[in-house]
């Protein structure tokens, strides 16, 4: 009943998570205070964290109530992985990503973070499609199906004590069904309907709607909003399909 009632009381806005893409740290600050109160997470990518380390995080914390989510996408031996963890704890940052290729890793991640830092495990990357899963070297079944290699790494990701997946929002629904609503379904991908392209360079994409519908925690929306003339205007736009797609659930 508490869980449900922790559902209940998330707006539409806390599902969106906007990512600061931005080579100038000057561009992350001015969208951040543009839309501190419109979007519920901002993600710090390698970029930006390469170019301004820890500091970057500090400056979000300054101009923003939004949550953090550090997107590094750690993947090295386990021991290394669990001191980089243990530094990104100190951050007070609220998710940060590891590539699921190996249990032990992520255990020890989960272990770095302490409890204060959680941890997300990346399942497929969502630019990644059959072809790309092919020429990695993996078993034909996984070539002919992604959803199972993603499926694979998601209980991996759940048996190591991870806080959630990332996935595409084709999977949530399946994730949210075999370990539950506590078990975190992050989407990237996202693209709003009136911005699908023909060639986009993610693969696996859904709409904000279709991504909450079936079971997305958070919802990862760049382009559509950073490219909109009126970026705040074009939040409103997403949180208005999410807030459709909540009352019909």
């Amino acid at each position: 009943m508490v869980e449900e009632d922790k559902v209940m009381q998330k707006q539409a806005r806390d599902y969106i998570v906007f990512p600061l893409d931005f080579s100038s740290v000057k561009d992350a600050k001015d969208y951040v205070k543009l839309l501190d109160g419109k979007v519920g997470m901002f993600k710090i990518g390698l970029e930006l964290f390469i170019d301004q380390g820890p500091s970057v995080v500090q400056m979000v914390k300054k101009e923003s109530r939004a949550k953090i989510f550090l997107d590094l996408k750690l993947h090295d031996i386990s021991i290394t992985v669990q001191r980089a963890m243990e530094r990104v704890a100190t951050l007070g940052v609220d998710l940060v990503t590891v590539h699921c290729s190996s249990r032990a890793m992520l255990e020890k991640a989960v272990e770095g973070g302490k409890g204060k830092t959680q941890v997300l495990g990346v399942t497929l990357l969502t630019d990644n499609d059959a072809k790309a899963i092919e020429t990695a070297g993996f078993r034909d079944r996984f070539v002919k199906d992604p959803y199972l290699l993603v499926m694979r790494r998601a209980k991996m990701a759940y048996d190591s004590g991870c806080k959630g997946v990332v996935c595409s929002g084709r999977e949530a629904r399946e994730i949210k069904n075999r370990f539950g609503n506590s078990f975190l379904a992050v989407t990237p991908g996202i693209r709003p309907s009136w911005t699908l392209l023909e060639n986009d360079d993610q693969k696996r994409v859904t709409t904000p709607g279709q991504a909450v519908t079936l079971g997305s925690d958070l919802i990862v929306i760049g382009r559509p909003i950073r490219d909109a003339k009126d970026p705040a205007a074009a939040v409103r736009k997403v949180i208005q399909e999410v807030e459709t797609a909540l009352s019909q659930r």
